[in-house]
């Protein structure tokens, strides 16, 4: 348990304020900073300096971990200027991280240090305001934070809603995807959708997840993680009118091993789908050690869930995986079209077809929902676990 005890240390070392007095860091995953510089850099006072750190108190959403990094980095160099402290040794993995961050920015001056960290401030505090106004939209239904959740058409779209997290998903946006749901399952519409807000349908995980650590410690998160993951995929298993996924771009993860459950999947051209779950000491979920050689077939669905290959649309929906590939130009006005086709439909001959065609194999998904979790929970206290993650942070850092 060595290598367990070292990476869920840097979670809880990393919760430790900033010395800028900015938000938590909760996990480490970041590339080289590049920062774009001016010729004339517009001088930034002390006082404004000073009002940055004030606002960075304020924000309500979690910048990522990349962000806080660069908002540690800029600091240390505005403040003290380039990076001399000894590089610390790899498992040292907190300071390590900070000490790649702040030396990456080179010879930066303090005062080209001090104008970005304002800058930088400034487009978050921007970005949140931006985002409160499009969350305050009448057709929203209320109580969701990380979903926009609309009924229009007789169809309720359930859209992821991190589009700057690249729809990642929290332990929040988990319980809200079952609270939505379940909504659906009780509501008026006919069909109910699932798709992404922005670039991508989901990346899976937020690794933040994996660094709350309750005080009971390990094995108390673990434990919880798994009861959270089989209750959502139950969700899905159980839920009694026709599922469609809209991919709208790359899906990977949990995003992915669902799809099995989903009873049509469009996607645009530009959706890849990837599991990469052996890189990172983990094992299937979503019920895919079960759908997907039912799908595409033993070998190919080993290829994912294996051996982490990545499929394009085309691939995935010549394997059965996927329904039928857009074109991105026209993915959305082709899809909605069609979804809103399907909607007009007789409501509960659709209901019940599904059931027929579902109802056979719900008590087999149920175990293997079970066994796909407890077998993670167990993966996710390994050594091999943690140290595929450690490996897989250093080499982001390398990017």
């Amino acid at each position: 348990m060595a290598a367990a005890a070292a990476a869920f240390c840097l979670a809880r070392s990393l919760r430790s304020r900033l010395v800028c007095g900015a938000s938590t860091v909760h996990a480490v995953c970041f590339p080289v900073i590049h920062l774009h510089t001016t010729g004339a850099a517009m001088q930034i006072s002390q006082s404004d300096f000073e009002k940055a750190k004030d606002q960075l108190t304020l924000l309500k959403k979690d910048p990522g971990n990349e962000v806080k990094l660069k908002l540690y980095a800029l600091f240390k160099q505005a403040t003290q200027g380039p990076c001399s402290s000894p590089k610390p040794g790899m498992l040292d993995f907190v300071k390590k991280a900070k000490w790649d961050a702040w030396n990456s920015l080179g010879s930066l001056s303090k005062d080209n240090a001090r104008q970005k960290y304002v800058e930088l401030v400034s487009s978050l505090v921007s970005s949140e305001s931006s985002s409160q106004v499009k969350d305050a939209t009448p057709d929203n239904k209320h109580g969701y934070e990380t979903l926009h959740v609309t009924t229009t058409d007789n169809i309720t779209k359930i859209m992821l809603n991190r589009p700057e997290k690249k729809n990642a998903i929290t332990t929040q946006m988990y319980r809200e995807i079952i609270q939505a749901l379940e909504e659906a399952a009780k509501d008026d519409s006919i069909i109910t959708v699932i798709t992404g807000n922005g670039d991508y349908y989901c990346s899976g995980n937020d690794l933040n997840n994996f660094t709350n650590i309750p005080p009971d410690g390990i094995e108390k998160m673990a434990k919880d993680g798994a009861v959270l993951l089989e209750d959502f995929v139950k969700h899905f298993i159980d839920f009694p009118k026709p599922l469609i996924a809209v991919v709208n771009g790359p899906a990977v993860g949990i995003s992915v091993t669902l799809l099995g459950l989903f009873d049509i999947v469009y996607a645009t051209d530009k959706a890849t789908f990837h599991t990469p779950f052996s890189e990172l000491g983990q094992s299937p979920e979503g019920c895919s050690s079960y759908m997907f050689p039912k799908i595409m077939g033993l070998s190919k669905a080993n290829e994912m869930l294996l051996f982490n290959k990545k499929l394009t649309a085309r691939e995935a929906c010549t394997q059965g995986l996927v329904t039928e590939v857009f074109p991105d130009r026209a993915f959305q006005r082709e899809v909605w079209i069609r979804l809103k086709a399907y909607a007009n439909l007789p409501r509960n001959s659709l209901a019940l077809s599904k059931q027929l065609i579902r109802g056979v194999e719900k008590e087999t998904l149920h175990a293997v929902n079970c066994q796909e979790c407890e077998l993670l929970r167990e993966r996710w206290l390994s050594d091999e676990c943690m140290n595929a993650i450690m490996s897989f942070f250093g080499k982001k850092s390398k990017l």
